[in-house]
């Protein structure tokens, strides 16, 4: 294959690779009406009673109401909705965060009144105790982190039952995304309690916001980590065909509802003992969570159970402080050993200069300097090609009948001119990974939510409102065409002269961060092969010809 054939073979296949992973994820099959055993997981909103680990159905605690009471609370970075049942946080708003969908409003992460569900529920499980229906008490009025205030702790106190009286505490921290979750449990049964308390996400397959990006369909869905199993994604679509493979128990990790730029995880404490589990409801939904070891309360004294939740953005810089293993949300698949230091290198530019997009261009500019060699491989090829392409085209029109014949003139050709037509090759196809891990690291950084480069570009994550770059990308792609050799076959040159446009209407809806990084790299490629093209035919003399060279 020479070179001119590579690279439309190259584009096309990086094309493919990307919008093959949004295929298939966006045209995934509707999940079964099959739904998993699973003993361990707690009811849901939709089951009759509430199943202990071993299956025994016991009665419900109490029966909530169909729409209960809710309160606000409010820090400096979440506004949440508890619900007096199960105390559960059935709406959660990120203030730092805008809604893409509605950037005058901010992005909402938990919702059950939306156009999808999702909140986190928690309970205990055992004889009378409070579980994610049971109806709590709230406070008098919302709540709100005073000025000076570091944490805000709300108490919510179950109904006392058979002498055993339970609170749900959650504290929120000023500045932080978690949120600790305790149960304070009150023994004065005379007798010794066990108690196991779980913790669980109760989620739709709806995604939280519509893609506004052609060819761009992220992960949604569960996933769980732990030290021995690692990082694991979860399907919904597998979750209701009984196909789910994720550890079913640790005495370490997390679980956690992943999705573009944010995320949702509950944290319980390293060192105590934990099933996982997931199941479909008979609504519909879905839950993932985790079931902790029973805690033995004596009678007269208090015991805990206790976790976190995390629900926030996936600020790579402040993920692996929060949980061991807790950045591989951020997921960048097989290509994670090249897109983490891409990740730091944009990172630590950031920091020096301020502006995203800035980092973005001065990235570029140095992996281009990295694959300087490579590259100038290959624009010289490419060079030495465009001098042979008269002399090329006079082989067809001497043996185009004799396909034969054509090519080892042709091969003699390159021999006699010491050209090795696969010369740019090899220097493409080493750049291709680190091009993919670029993409998927622009693609998947919340950092460049709305990030602002300049003028237009207000959201480096977002398409281009007027197609600019997109189109400055379009015109560098056919400058680019004009500086390789022409093909000799009529029907090739025009799907050369194609690409252009094909790749500009595709781009129209790519992030806007993406065009960038493409338009100055091809800016600074046009910039080094039109270099290497003009010395090579300056430098280029007519050789001596050779007693079997018919090209004259």
């Amino acid at each position: 294959m020479d070179q001119r054939r590579f690279i439309p073979f190259v584009i096309l296949v990086l094309s493919l690779t990307m919008l093959w992973t949004n295929w298939t994820e966006y045209n995934r099959p509707a999940p079964g009406a099959s739904v998993p055993a699973n003993a361990a997981a707690p009811s849901t909103v939709a089951d009759d009673t509430v199943p202990t680990p071993t299956g025994a159905a016991v009665p419900q605690v109490a029966t909530p109401s169909s729409r209960a009471a809710r309160i606000t609370v409010v820090t400096d970075v979440v506004r949440a909705e508890v619900s007096a049942e199960g105390g559960n946080i059935v709406r959660l708003e990120l203030v730092k965060h805008r809604s893409d969908n509605s950037p005058e409003n901010d992005f909402v992460i938990f919702d059950n009144d939306g156009e999808y569900v999702y909140e986190a529920e928690s309970g205990l499980l055992g004889t009378n105790l409070p579980d994610h229906h049971t109806l709590f008490a709230l406070p008098q009025g919302d709540q709100a982190l005073a000025e000076g205030q570091n944490k805000l702790v709300l108490r919510l106190p179950a109904p006392t039952v058979d002498g055993v009286t339970v609170t749900k505490l959650m504290t929120f921290t000023r500045g932080s995304y978690l949120i600790g979750v305790d149960y304070e449990i009150r023994n004065e049964r005379g007798e010794p309690l066990a108690a196991q308390a779980y913790f669980q996400f109760l989620r739709d397959d709806k995604p939280a916001e519509q893609s506004r990006l052609f060819g761009v369909q992220t992960f949604t869905g569960p996933a769980f980590y732990t030290k021995d199993s690692k990082f694991q994604k979860v399907s919904f679509s597998d979750i209701a065909e009984g196909k789910t493979k994720f550890p079913a128990s640790a005495d370490n990790g997390w679980v956690a509802i992943v999705q573009h730029y944010f995320v949702g995880a509950w944290l319980p404490p390293e060192g105590v003992d934990r099933n996982y589990f997931t199941k479909k409801t008979k609504s519909g939904r879905y839950v993932a969570g985790a079931i902790l070891a029973p805690v033995t309360v004596e009678a007269g004294t208090t015991g805990t159970a206790t976790a976190n939740l995390y629900v926030g953005p996936q600020d790579q810089d402040k993920l692996e402080s929060i949980a061991p293993g807790f950045k591989l949300v951020v997921d960048y698949g097989i290509l994670t050993v090249i897109a983490a230091p891409l990740f730091w290198l944009l990172s630590l530019l950031y920091s020096l200069i301020g502006n995203w997009g800035w980092a973005i261009i001065l990235v570029t500019v140095i992996i281009k300097a990295f694959f300087f060699p490579l590259s100038a491989a290959s624009y010289k090829s490419m060079a030495k090609m465009r001098v042979l392409a008269p002399r090329l085209q006079r082989l067809k029109e001497l043996y185009g009948n004799d396909k034969a014949r054509m090519q080892q003139e042709m091969m003699n050709l390159y021999r006699t001119e010491k050209i090795n037509p696969l010369g740019g090759c090899l220097p493409i196809v080493v750049q291709i990974p680190v091009f993919l891990a670029l993409y998927w690291v622009l693609l998947g950084s919340v950092e460049m939510r709305q990030a602002p480069w300049l003028g237009w570009i207000q959201d480096l994550s977002a398409r281009d409102p007027y197609f600019i770059l997109p189109i400055i990308m379009g015109a560098s792609m056919l400058i680019q065409m004009k500086l390789n050799p022409n093909p000799p076959d009529p029907m090739q040159a025009k799907i050369m002269m194609a690409m252009p446009i094909v790749f500009t209407f595709m781009f129209l809806w790519f992030p806007s961060g993406l065009v960038l990084y493409w338009v100055v790299n091809n800016i600074l490629s046009i910039a080094q092969q039109w270099q290497i093209t003009r010395m090579i035919e300056r430098g280029s003399k007519r050789p001596a010809k050779a007693a079997n060279d018919p090209t004259g």
